[in-house]
């Protein structure tokens, strides 16, 4: 059971870092940021803060300051989702064809920016519902 489960999660975390690399997410952070000599600095950051979100999602409940840790977590991995789905929409051109698609002209970013808010009260009062 062991190598089964290391292996299918090394499968598993192969194919989402492709999948990062692939839609250039670390790239364009860095091109965005200026910093595109320290590319290998954020990829590094990628691995291990995947490695250290895995731990904290398995031993969440023998964390020293649990609920706090566990916020700064779900704060860190919505930004981090949002900003990959923005990374996947803008390389598929997703947005301005979804926008064509239902003849949407005017308030694209305060549509986005709704559905933002929507999903983040909805996981604040999921989180404390179920905590």
């Amino acid at each position: 059971m062991i190598v089964i489960g290391l292996s299918s999660g090394v499968i598993v975390s192969g194919g989402m870092f492709t999948a990062l690399f692939t839609v250039g997410l670390i790239p364009r952070f860095a091109g965005k940021t200026h910093t595109g000599s320290h590319v290998m600095i954020y990829e590094t950051a990628v691995v291990f803060g995947t490695i250290l979100g895995n731990l904290i999602g398995m031993y969440e409940y023998s964390l020293p300051c649990g609920n706090l840790l566990l916020g700064m977590f779900g704060l860190f991995s919505g930004i981090f989702v949002g900003c990959l789905a923005l990374a996947i929409a803008e390389a598929f051109n997703g947005i301005p064809i979804f926008a064509r698609r239902i003849n949407f002209r005017r308030g694209l970013g305060i549509w986005i920016l709704a559905l933002a808010i929507g999903k983040s009260i909805g996981n604040i009062i999921y989180f404390f519902n179920f905590q």
